[in-house]
Formats: C-alpha cells, structure tokens, sequence
C-alpha cells in the first residue's frame, strides 16, 4: 500500500476547476483566481513498490502517479496510484488509488501538514479499503530537513483481525504509525541524502482479504537513501529499505505474506529500491 504529505499518493477536479476559471469574463479575475490554484504532481517508475517497508508489488516493477491541487489558503485535494501484485486478494485492477484532502501551513518555521487518506483498491474487494488521517510537522535549518509525523486509522473492517475462519467479517483494530524523517542536501553538489525510520502498530494477523497494514502486529521499518536531479524535472532515487519482520514473525501469514503466495521467499526483507521520478 510510502504523502499529498510528502505526496506519496491529484484529482479529477482540476480540470473542472481550471475550466470555471477560463470561462469568467474578467481577463483579470481569471489571472487573481489562476494564480490562488497550483497544480502540482509527479509519474514514477520503480523496481519495487515498499509501504512502510513490505513490498506491495511482490519486489516486482511499479508504475506510481499522484496529482495535487492546493489553495492559497492551504487546503488541498489529490491522488496517488500504483499497481500491485503478490501478497493479498485485491483483485479487480489489481491497483492502489489513494484519495487524499489536507490543510497546510506554516507556523513560524514549522511547516504543518494534516488530513485524510482514503485507500481504495478499485474492482477489488470493498471490505479491503479503509481511511487513515495523517499529522506532519516540519523543519529545515541550512541543509538539514526534518520531518516528525503520526498517521492514525480508527478502527475498520478492513484493518480486522484473521481468526481461525477464512473471513473476518464484523472485527475490526486500529493502526498507528509513527514515523521520522531527515534530509540532507550535500552542500556544493546536487546530491540530497535521506534516512527514515518508522514504526507500525496494529492487527497482528492478515485481514480479511488476506492483507494488513501491519502484518505482524508492530515492527519497525527505516530506509537509507540518495537522490539526485538528472535534467529537467527528473530525478533518480536509491534507497535502502528494510524491516525487523523476522522469518519466524512472518511464518503464521504464510502463504500470503511471500513472494507470488507461494510460501517462499520474503516481502518484508532488505531491498535496494530504484525509481527514476518526473515532477511537474
């Protein structure tokens, strides 16, 4: 299933918007209401799709897109997708689209970031999608970026416990995630360096259509990383992700919780994650 936020995950509405505003006879209302709407968005190709350290794509080829539209006063709406493959009983598309509406702002030097999350798996099973609420605040000195964040699922359907029965129908749990985040730009070169570190705490077993956000109850999950500006508005990306979800935590999810279900192999280990990203 890793933010409009640092936007992980645009929406429809953009072009609804941009035509209300050309259709105004005021040339010059058209360029005040203009300039309170950006639109903002990126296209990425990657080898593999990791959510808070668990590969959603079976380590396999991703193609992910999102697209944001902000007012000046902060408030912002957006979307963000991937294909899927591997652990789980999505089906339909076989896709992630996350829907996502937020306020941002600045408190002094704090930057403050909030809203919601709403994962939805299209053609899929309804009782695997469910909503998350988000909280960010940020901080930069010279080179040095910082970032502190909370994300935070009621209890649903969808975040439910497997029991000894094949469905889950009627549990539910909550989910938190508590993540930070650091970036460091390498003064006289282009080259940003990035570290995360988070933790996940929630159903400990699969849910209902064999997925969970946090698989095995909590663990932890960080990455190391670097990017780099190649032209335009490209940039290519190398981290390095990795879990403290053990072998032996992950045996009881068998044969979801592997690579193609087949009991093998492991999604939540080491992985080099490569993605050359477009933004506009």
């Amino acid at each position: 299933m890793t933010t409009v936020t640092s936007l992980r995950r645009s929406a429809a509405g953009a072009t609804l918007a941009l035509l209300c505003f050309t259709a105004s006879p005021a040339f010059a209302q058209d360029e005040e209401e203009e300039k309170a709407i950006t639109v903002s968005g990126s296209v990425s190709f990657t080898n593999d799709y990791r959510f808070r350290g668990v590969s959603q794509s079976d380590e396999e080829i991703a193609i992910q897109g999102g697209l944001t539209i902000a007012h000046e006063s902060g408030i912002y709406i957006g979307t963000w997708g991937s294909n899927l493959a591997g652990w789980g009983t999505f089906g339909g598309a076989n896709a992630e689209l996350d829907l996502i509406v937020g306020f941002s702002t600045t408190i002094g030097d704090a930057a403050i970031d909030t809203g919601i999350t709403w994962y939805t798996y299209p053609g899929g099973a309804d009782n695997s999608d469910f909503f998350e609420g988000y909280f960010s605040v940020s901080g930069t000195t010279g080179p040095l970026s910082l970032t502190a964040a909370v994300n935070y699922a009621p209890e649903q359907e969808a975040l439910g416990n497997f029991s000894a029965t094949p469905f889950s129908n009627g549990q539910s749990e909550d989910n938190l995630y508590l993540s930070g985040n650091a970036d460091f730009g390498i003064p006289n070169t282009p080259v940003t360096l990035s570290a995360h570190i988070g933790y996940s705490e929630g159903n400990p077993g699969l849910g209902p259509n064999g997925t969970s956000v946090a698989p095995t109850g909590e663990y932890w999950d960080w990455s190391l990383g670097a990017s780099v500006p190649i032209t335009g508005p490209l940039s290519l990306s190398v981290a390095y992700v990795d879990t403290d979800i053990g072998v032996a935590e992950s045996a009881f999810l068998q044969p979801n919780f592997s690579l193609g279900n087949d009991g093998t192999g492991q999604i939540a280990d080491a992985q080099l994650v490569i993605a050359l990203t477009a933004e506009f």
